[in-house]
């Protein structure tokens, strides 16, 4: 280790994407990615070719972007707006901050909050990684707790107790996924009373990545509650994850904080021009959903009745499986087992402790997906 790097970095490990095919395709190998939770489709050709034309008429490659992104802004905050299913709901561009990803929006809130010894966050396991990967290496504590194992709702005693006794440095940030990865599931009522119950001093962060398919959303809450914020991205449902833009929506002095902290020109101009097209054909864009929402009811009604699969309801574009256990084998060692098999077969998954998650794809992906995990089950010696 390099003596002017600091010393608790030895112990991590880089986070490294999970997709493998890309050099695979290079050599004429195909694979159903199913792994990353990314929209099956590019863009269409239209609006392929409207950016290009953009590309190549408008945008001059030697200007930085506009650093404060006020259009975009103003087409996000319509977006919320007409999509919120709140009649309250009145998001401006003060209410907005932008991200390369939602990644940078979450790295952003931890610097606000927590840095100098000043906070741990509070996260509910399994779920999202980067919480706790991006807390670490900017050395804040991570206070983990579990989630039921039948409907993955948090452990809300165990948070209870963790937010009573953690005191040096005291939870300042608490994490949800809303609905949560891997998981699938969208917060319960009792869930949504504890975070309504949480004092102010502490942040909320809301992350509706999977908005578009849940349909539900606490955007319309964001009023009553100024220590909440809201993430979103446009990686999933509007088919620009190669773009990398996320945004965040929360209390002006929340935002006002984060445009402190943020890098400038944080977005690149083709990102900008990216996200606006979007947004301008969204419900295009959005066509593709209720294609995907049918796709995941077949897969779930498909493999639900296999005696060895445990299958959860989902509000997302992926779905959760878990092996029930049968004392002959591990169960982490059979999901890896499975997982192999599909990857040989071409079809990469996600597999985590505990289960498998499934990105629902195309339907010619999903029957292939299907049969080839329904073979690997039966050659299974579990």
């Amino acid at each position: 280790m390099l003596p002017f790097i600091r010393s608790d970095l030895a112990k991590f490990t880089a986070y490294k994407p999970h997709r493998s095919s890309n050099s695979a395709e290079q050599v004429g190998i195909q694979f159903d990615r199913l792994d990353t939770n990314e929209s099956p489709y590019d863009l269409p050709p239209e609006i392929k070719e409207k950016l290009a034309w953009t590309f190549r008429e408008i945008i001059q490659s030697n200007r930085y972007p506009d650093g404060g992104y006020e259009t975009l802004k103003e087409a996000i905050a319509q977006y919320v707006n007409e999509s919120a299913n709140h009649s309250s709901c009145a998001v401006t561009t003060a209410n907005i901050s932008v991200g390369n990803g939602s990644d940078e929006l979450i790295r952003s809130l931890l610097i606000a909050t927590c840095l100098r010894g000043e906070g741990s966050v509070l996260v509910a396991n399994p779920t999202f990684s980067m919480y706790a990967i991006l807390a670490q290496t900017l050395g804040i504590p991570v206070v983990s707790v579990g989630r039921d194992e039948s409907n993955f709702e948090i452990d809300l005693k165990a948070a209870e107790s963790a937010l009573e006794e953690t005191q040096n440095p005291p939870i300042r940030v608490v994490f949800i996924v809303h609905p949560n990865s891997p998981t699938a599931n969208c917060l319960t009522a009792q869930e949504l009373t504890w975070l309504k119950s949480l004092p102010e001093e502490i942040l909320v962060v809301i992350d509706e990545a999977y908005f578009e398919f849940s349909q539900t959303t606490l955007v319309g809450e964001l009023a009553q509650h100024p220590n909440w914020v809201v993430l979103r991205t446009f990686s999933k449902a509007f088919r620009l994850a190669a773009m990398r833009v996320g945004y965040c929506v929360g209390h002006p002095d929340a935002i006002s904080i984060l445009e402190k902290v943020r890098l400038p020109y944080n977005l690149p101009r083709f990102s900008i021009t990216a996200a606006l097209i979007a947004l301008q054909n969204h419900q295009l864009l959005l066509s593709s959903i209720p294609e995907t929402l049918s796709e995941r009811s077949q897969l779930i009604a498909a493999l639900s009745p296999h005696p060895a699969l445990e299958i959860t309801a989902s509000d997302t574009n992926f779905i959760y499986l878990r092996l029930k256990p049968n004392g002959l084998q591990s169960t982490e060692v059979a999901l890896k087992s499975l997982n192999q098999t599909l990857k040989n077969e071409g079809t990469l998954i996600r597999v985590l402790p505990g289960g498998l998650r499934i990105t629902i794809g195309t339907p010619t992906e999903n029957t292939r997906t299907l049969k080839r995990l329904q073979i690997a089950l039966a050659n299974l010696e579990y």
